[in-house]
């Protein structure tokens, strides 16, 4: 057995998730809590920071407790893009946290000045609208509050703070912002400028599993003093838990978002960039340093869950009938045509809309009409994908939904040979490989 144990820390849209392992990569613990979105009308959601900070805490008194004794050396934060914290100059919270799928900012995004708009897609990587950071501090900044003076974390790199760790901003996670221009690695000063704030406004960018500090005595002893890193956007932390993605294979992890990865090794450039923002395609910074990814999302998850709910389900056995139902049922379901529609599942949407013409229209209709919808959406990412790069041979399925046998008959129709991922919290465990990292090496 080995005796140095690492942890990794999940900052998921739905879960976080702390998994305790050893330095060859048996897993000793796993604890989860739901993340604690505090929801509003119209689709907002916010994250309260102690709601988060003490949801940390508990994390670590839980995993502590089946740790017998034992005590963990290093911790890697990963977690979700796009959301994250506005530090005064006190180091203090000064606006709420929104989720990534908060609608707000998108008036914000249309009314960037022209050049910024026109700009935006090739500097960045990213499709301008509401997800982006920028939306929502230009949101805040049409509030009222300056943002000179202020600092911007990423959600998983402020969970790093409040661990303990020294204020740095990882290169992935700040790819997903829009403040960075994706050629250069460096602040794009006309983002900034448009915003009323400086390069202050971020802190240094570091590579992936650099060393921040240790966390403080106040959490459990179990944890108490062990190195802090942050290993990066949860997805590709995720891609990387398996020993690497290779170039010519999809990494495809169904969560709150389903999200198809690609490795690059090098960027595509400013017009590749352009392009694909067209069908709401990222080109960013991986967490390997020098390589870039192609990141292009679907809202299934997100719909999938709203289906679930509104029929009622909440538990896994219920999903799991579900399941079953939906796998008596040919692929194509057995309504008349035209008598059930669908939609929500672009990246940019996340409504779940049904248009029942027709009777019978069960839970296990509804849910394989879901399916189709987010299969129609895939085909159409990676024929654009394909225009740029060539077309991937193979699949990995990952994250919540790919253990559902409908999830994966669905996907046999739209992606290459894929294969199910065993393990069922990669993106921890990935962070916990990042961790590893920090361990000294054996006498």
């Amino acid at each position: 057995m080995a005796d140095r144990l690492v942890a990794g820390l999940d900052l998921g849209s739905t879960g976080i998730k702390l998994l305790v392992a050893d330095e060859d990569g048996a897993e000793l613990a796993l604890v989860e809590t739901p993340t604690p979105w505090q929801p509003g009308p119209g689709g907002t959601a916010e994250l309260p920071v102690d709601g988060l900070v003490a949801a940390l805490h508990s994390l670590l008194h839980s995993a502590a407790d089946r740790l017998e004794g034992r005590r963990v050396e290093a911790l890697a934060v990963a977690g979700m893009g796009e959301s994250g914290v506005l530090l005064d100059g006190a180091g203090r919270p000064a606006a709420p946290v929104f989720a990534w799928f908060d609608p707000r900012g998108a008036e914000q995004a249309r009314g960037f000045p022209a050049a910024i708009r026109a700009e935006f897609a090739g500097r960045t990587g990213l499709p301008l609208g509401a997800q982006a950071s920028v939306a929502k501090l230009a949101f805040l900044r049409d509030g009222g509050l300056a943002l000179a003076g202020h600092r911007w974390l990423d959600l998983p790199e402020f969970a790093a703070t409040v661990l303990g760790g020294r204020p740095s901003l990882e290169a992935s996670l700040v790819s997903r912002t829009g403040l960075i221009d994706q050629d250069t690695g460096e602040p794009w000063d006309a983002m900034l400028a448009e915003l009323g704030a400086t390069r202050d406004l971020l802190p240094p960018i570091e590579p992936a599993g650099t060393d921040l500090g240790a966390v403080f005595d106040r959490f459990p002893a179990a944890f108490a003093g062990a190195r802090i890193t942050v290993a990066g956007h949860d997805h590709l932390v995720a891609a990387e838990a398996g020993g690497g993605l290779g170039p010519d294979r999809y990494h495809v992890s169904i969560g709150t978002a389903e999200v198809l990865l690609r490795v690059l090794d090098a960027p595509l450039g400013y017009a590749a960039r352009a392009r694909l923002a067209e069908h709401l395609i990222n080109e960013v910074r991986h967490v390997v340093p020098g390589k870039h990814v192609l990141v292009a999302g679907v809202k299934t998850g997100l719909l999938l869950r709203r289906a679930l709910r509104a029929f009622g389900i909440t538990d896994r056995a219920g999903r799991d009938r579900l399941d079953a139902a939906v796998m008596g049922l040919p692929f194509e379901g057995a309504l008349p045509e035209g008598g059930l529609d669908v939609s929500g599942a672009r990246n940019d949407d996340g409504d779940l809309v049904l248009t029942v013409r027709t009777d019978g229209a069960t839970p296990a209709e509804v849910f394989g009409a879901v399916l189709r919808h987010s299969n129609e959406e895939i085909r159409r990412l990676v024929a654009a994908i394909d225009r740029e790069v060539p077309p991937a041979t193979s699949a990995t399925l990952t994250g919540g939904w790919a253990g559902m046998r409908s999830v994966r008959r669905a996907r046999e129709r739209v992606l290459p040979d894929p294969t199910v991922s065993e393990r069922s919290q990669e993106t921890a465990f990935g962070a916990a490989l990042v961790a590893a990292r920090l361990l000294p090496a054996p006498a």
